[in-house]
C-alpha cells in the first residue's frame, strides 16, 4: 500500500481507515474508506512497513530513508516529533497530531501530539496527555506550560517527560502575629529583641539568636521579606527608623537584591495569605520551601515545595528546567514557579517528572 503526499499530509486509499483508522488510530476519514495521516504518522507507518511508500507530487517513490529526510527540511522538528510519537506508540498509547480538523485537535497552539488513555482511541474520552516536543536546547516560555506535557529529547535522542499544571497550597497555619511587634533594620536583616509568645514557635517567623549562654532568650531575627512582609500588614515598626517600616525595608530589600526584592515579597505574602508558610529555599538553589501547616517548630514535619520566583515572560533552559524538577523530586518535594509580572499578579505552575 502505497500514501499520496499532498502538502503536509499524506492521502491513503484502498481500506487505509478499516486497517489504519478504525483498528490503530492513525489518521482522520475523509470520506469512504479513505483517511488523511500527518507526515509524522506516514513516517511511523513507512517505518513498520505497514506502507511501502510515499508518492511525492514529482511522482517519486519515497521509502522511510527518503520520506524521513524529506519531511525533516520542510516540517519543524519533526525528528523530535517522530522519536516521541513512536516511542509513545511503542508503549502502547493511541495518538494523534494536535491539528484543526483532526481527533486531536488543540487549542493550544504550542502542543504537538494529543494522547489518549491506554485502550481508548482518538477521539474517545478526554486525553490522557497533551504532548510539546522540544529538544533540550530549545527555550520553552513559560507562557506555553498549562496543563501540558514537556517531551524534551536530548542530544541522544533520550526522552524525559515533565508534567506541568496548576499548584494547589493547602494552607493550615492559623498562628497571626500582634500588632505591636518591633525590631530594628541591621545590615540585610530585622532583629526582633522582645518577640511575642508564638512568633517564632507557632507562625515560624524569622530564627532565633541562638548561644549557649544567651542573655536574651527570645530574640529573632527575620530576613528582609519576612520583614517587609510584617511591616506591610502593620504589624511590625522599627524603632531606629523615623519612616513607615514598610518604606524602610523596602528600600534596603531593593538595594541587596534590586527589583526581584518586590516580586520576591508578592510571593512570600500571596503564600501567607493562603496559610502557607514561606521560608528560605537557599539550600534547595530555590527561593522559598513551604509548609502547609506549621502548629509548633518543635513538630516540624518535612517542607512540601520548592517555590522559585520569575518573571512573568520568562523563558525555560530545559536543561535548568529539569535539574531543578530533579532535585525538588529528590527531597521529596514539588517545583513549583511562581510567574509574577511588573504589578503583582501570579501565575503558579508546578513541574513534575512523569513516565507515561
Amino acid at each position: 500500500m502505497n500514501g499520496q503526499l499532498r502538502d503536509d499530509v499524506v492521502a491513503i486509499a484502498g481500506n487505509a481507515r478499516q486497517q489504519f483508522y478504525d483498528a490503530r488510530g492513525y489518521g482522520t476519514p475523509t470520506g469512504g474508506n479513505h483517511i488523511e495521516v500527518s507526515r509524522v504518522e506516514a513516517a511511523h507507518l513507512l517505518f513498520r512497513g505497514d506502507l511501502e511508500s510515499v508518492v511525492d507530487s514529482d511522482g517519486s517513490h519515497l521509502d522511510f530513508e527518503a520520506f524521513f529526510v524529506s519531511s525533516a527540511s520542510a516540517v519543524d522538528r519533526f525528528g523530535l516529533r517522530f522519536l516521541v510519537y513512536a516511542e509513545l506508540r511503542d508503549r502502547g498509547f493511541y495518538l494523534s497530531p494536535a491539528r484543526e480538523g483532526w481527533p486531536g485537535e488543540d487549542t493550544n497552539e504550542w502542543t504537538d501530539l494529543t494522547v489518549y488513555p491506554r485502550g481508548t482511541k482518538p477521539g474517545d474520552g478526554e486525553p490522557a496527555h497533551r504532548i510539546v516536543v522540544v529538544g533540550e536546547r530549545t527555550p520553552i516560555p513559560a507562557a506555553t506550560l498549562r496543563e501540558v506535557t514537556l517531551a524534551v529529547v536530548d542530544e541522544e535522542s533520550e526522552i524525559t517527560y515533565l508534567e506541568t499544571g496548576m499548584p494547589t497550597f493547602d494552607g493550615g497555619s492559623t498562628y497571626q502575629p500582634p500588632a505591636s511587634v518591633t525590631g530594628s533594620l541591621i545590615d540585610d536583616r530585622v532583629v526582633v529583641w522582645e518577640s511575642p509568645d508564638g512568633f517564632f514557635d507557632h507562625g515560624f517567623y524569622g530564627q532565633p539568636l541562638t548561644a549557649r549562654e544567651a542573655v536574651l532568650d527570645n530574640a529573632v531575627q527575620l530576613s528582609l521579606v519576612e520583614a517587609a512582609g510584617l511591616a506591610v500588614e502593620d504589624h511590625l515598626s522599627l524603632t531606629d527608623e523615623d519612616r513607615l517600616a514598610a518604606e524602610a525595608i523596602c528600600e534596603r530589600g531593593r538595594a541587596v537584591e534590586g527589583e526581584r526584592f518586590d516580586r520576591r515579597l508578592a510571593v512570600y505574602r500571596a503564600l501567607r495569605s493562603q496559610q502557607v508558610v514561606p521560608k528560605t529555599g537557599y539550600k534547595f538553589g530555590a527561593d522559598f520551601r513551604t509548609y502547609n501547616t506549621v502548629a509548633s517548630v518543635d513538630d516540624l514535619s518535612h517542607s512540601e515545595c520548592l517555590v522559585r520566583v520569575v518573571d512573568a515572560d520568562h523563558t525555560f533552559d530545559p536543561r535548568e528546567l529539569s535539574l531543578d524538577v530533579r532535585l525538588a523530586g529528590g527531597v521529596r518535594k514539588r517545583m513549583v514557579f511562581a510567574l509574577t509580572g511588573a504589578n503583582g499578579n501570579i501565575e503558579w505552575l508546578t513541574v513534575s517528572r512523569l513516565t507515561p
